[in-house]
């Protein structure tokens, strides 16, 4: 079952990099109502255009047809953890 979060100011960088680790469908959903399917590098660019803003996003809203998508994107959205990347703290001194 698809399943809706709403993002908050997103590093369109890691973003992308974070979407090409999902394994199914995920959708962004614009205040007018279209729908872009995010797995298509075409809507990528169509969606980001839109909504682009001084390289962040600042709010947007995801659908995900694949559970362990949604979580990917939830750690994203919370941690900004992007697969494939170090993401520890640095130790403070």
């Amino acid at each position: 079952m698809e399943r809706f979060m709403v993002m908050h100011d997103i590093d369109i960088a890691d973003f992308i990099q974070t979407l090409d680790k999902c394994r199914g469908d995920v959708f962004l959903e614009t205040e007018e109502g279209d729908v872009l399917n995010l797995k298509s590098k075409l809507c990528q660019m169509i969606g980001v255009s839109n909504i682009l803003k001084d390289a962040i996003i600042k709010e947007v809203t995801i659908r995900c047809a694949d559970p362990e998508d949604e979580s990917l994107l939830f750690r994203f959205n919370l941690y900004k953890e992007v697969p494939g990347q170090n993401n520890e703290d640095e130790e403070d001194e």
